[in-house]
């Protein structure tokens, strides 16, 4: 498969190109932090403007070759608006989990799912994440959606959105995790949180130690320090910061 390399900038609006630069960023920097799948799992940004259309990965790309221009915009209903690429489509898992989200929370500008080794080894244990860092108390409240097998189904799109309710981070128990933000940027944060937390945790555990949690008054507390409106939104603070890294790296995410 040769890469399509022409700029789509032209053929969209400002907002829409700007949108593109965030979501191939966020690919970008999933990749550079280790939290890749092979050609599989999906970011969406919502374009302003157009509540309708959101933007997602071309299926058979791994996410370091992602760039502004080779992401596909859809509608949430599942009709291709736009396709750079000759012979490449989108995940269909891809648009059962994230366009039910998108669908049922107009808050929502970002939605990131991921398979990574600690989000899957959490995601099966039956205590789910524990409150055992600050990284995981971050994350909290944090909802569960029970494993129903491959997400293809357009059925399982009301039961995921219901027990995700409002909150932005969720573990698919035996499969991964997902997380959402007003931002890509906050998306991406909450998506660095929740990866950190479920790595200390599956770290903690197999030193085979006695663990200690906070009391639950503490966790209460910090959660409640660590929500969007109590002191800053967090993520978008990082963000230029997380933009520079990538620049340093590989400029090509921004073509």
């Amino acid at each position: 498969m040769t890469l399509d390399s022409g700029s789509v900038q032209h053929r969209v609006s400002p907002e829409e190109w700007q949108a593109r630069l965030e979501c191939a960023a966020v690919y970008r920097l999933l990749a550079a932090y280790g939290m890749s799948d092979l050609v599989y799992n999906h970011v969406t940004v919502r374009v302003p403007g157009a509540d309708e259309r959101i933007l997602i990965n071309p299926f058979g790309y791994l996410y370091e070759e992602i760039t502004a221009s080779s992401l596909i915009t859809m509608a949430v209903d599942g009709r291709i608006l736009l396709n750079p690429h000759s012979g490449l489509g989108i995940n269909q898992a891809g648009y059962v989990i994230h366009s039910a989200v998108h669908a049922a929370r107009q808050d929502v500008g970002c939605v990131i799912h991921t398979h990574t080794r600690a989000g899957m080894a959490v995601s099966a244990m039956a205590c789910g994440l524990l409150p055992l860092t600050q990284t995981a108390m971050r994350c909290m409240p944090l909802a569960y959606h029970a494993y129903e097998g491959p997400a293809v189904d357009l059925d399982e799109r009301a039961r995921l959105v219901a027990d995700l309710g409002g909150v932005n981070a969720m573990i698919l128990r035996n499969h991964g995790l997902l997380t959402t933000g007003p931002t890509a940027a906050e998306a991406f944060n909450m998506m660095y949180w929740l990866e950190m937390a479920c790595r200390a945790q599956v770290d903690a555990m197999a030193a085979r130690t006695e663990l200690t949690l906070p009391p639950d008054a503490v966790v209460a507390h910090a959660t409640h320090l660590y929500q969007p409106g109590t002191r800053r939104p967090f993520g978008l603070l990082e963000w230029p910061a997380m933009l520079r890294l990538l620049d340093r790296r590989d400029p090509s995410w921004r073509s």
